[in-house]
């Protein structure tokens, strides 16, 4: 059985909310979206693509791997027909990360810098791999981790839903152990907030504090950091 809970904020400087975050415990389904664009079309963005993989995957009749992943290019191709058809929506996108619960694992779809974590008997870790530059050009060229903070390509992804056709979708598949809890995030939380201050949230869910508790600390936690943008998260906790 999974438990989850979900909280989205603007943060302390923007002045609208482009992350959209959907839980729908009867699919088994739990999805994050970090929209960007110019006026409303990040809003526009991260919904659709949201909306979509909850439709995709409500429609299916067997609902697998190969069903996350059809759901999320089926995104891309809704957001990249709207921004083509709409000047107004021209170069609008959207990070995504998407879970689907497929007997006792969590099959996870990833696009851009939005994130999934683990926290389990085996510790605190990253499942997905960001699609950034610092991750897949910046690390590779050796490039320390001081350089990359202030690298002025630090924010540049390499690949978002609604950027291009065909898109690269990162795929995971994670056992779930009794009390393993499962954080998805926008970069509005896993950017201003170090990954041990992360793990210290957490455990608290592991050990007795509601995820609904859980959610309001790491949003106040970003906050509290400075809340440079909008910052969502998204708690999944296996209880039995």
């Amino acid at each position: 059985m999974l438990e989850s809970s979900a909280l989205s904020d603007k943060g302390c400087v923007r002045s609208n909310n482009e992350d959209y975050c959907l839980i729908e415990p009867e699919l088994g389904l739990y999805v994050l979206a970090d929209g960007m664009g110019g006026a409303k079309a990040g809003e526009r963005a991260s919904r659709m693509a949201v909306d979509t993989v909850a439709e995709i995957v409500l429609m299916a009749q067997h609902r697998d791997s190969q069903v996350l992943i059809s759901a999320v290019e089926e995104a891309n191709r809704r957001v990249l027909q709207a921004s083509h058809s709409d000047p107004t929506l021209e170069g609008m996108g959207t990070t995504l990360v998407a879970a689907l619960e497929i007997a006792e694992e969590l099959s996870i779809a990833s696009v851009g810098d939005s994130r999934a974590y683990i926290l389990d008997d085996d510790g605190f870790r990253a499942i997905t791999d960001d699609q950034t530059w610092v991750n897949e050009v910046g690390r590779p060229l050796g490039l320390d981790e001081d350089t990359l903070k202030n690298h002025p390509m630090r924010h540049v992804l390499t690949m978002a839903i609604g950027a291009s056709s065909p898109l690269t979708v990162n795929y995971y598949s994670v056992g779930l152990k009794r009390n393993a809890l499962v954080l998805m995030c926008s970069d509005g939380l896993h950017g201003v907030i170090e990954p041990s201050q992360l793990e210290e949230i957490l455990r608290g869910g592991r050990n007795g504090t509601s995820l609904e508790e859980s959610c309001r600390k790491l949003i106040e936690a970003a906050k509290q950091a400075g809340g440079p943008d909008n910052v969502t998260a998204v708690l999944v906790r296996k209880s039995a």
